[in-house]
């Protein structure tokens, strides 16, 4: 299919999905409806390098930025733990603030 966008054309090829039809089917404002479901988990696509305005754009994942379940596990809970430090430090700055603005009574 070719298609144009400001001037620019390009020919676009959608992915053709393979489809059974589902048993569950009804009727709805007089037409009939059936569900479809895949036959299988479609691909994720090629990476592709792009420019948009002088600035480079890469679609997709990299192989070398590719990361293993544990690698991602072990950032995950690297950040939660900074999370938590920063939320620490923050609630101690206000707890220090509003203690300094408590009046000392002398006794």
């Amino acid at each position: 299919m070719k298609l144009s966008y400001r001037g620019t054309t390009y020919e676009y090829t959608p992915a053709a999905v393979e489809v059974t039809e589902g048993e569950l089917a009804g009727k709805y404002r007089g037409l009939d409806w059936k569900f479809c479901n895949q036959k299988k988990a479609p691909v994720q696509q090629a990476t592709v390098e792009l420019k948009y305005r002088g600035v480079a754009l890469t679609t997709g994942e990299p192989q070398s930025a590719k990361t293993s379940a544990s690698e991602q596990a072990r950032r995950l809970m690297m950040d939660r733990q900074v999370q938590g430090a920063k939320r620490q430090r923050s609630m101690l700055s206000r707890l220090t603030a509003e203690l300094k603005s408590i009046p000392v009574l002398a006794h």
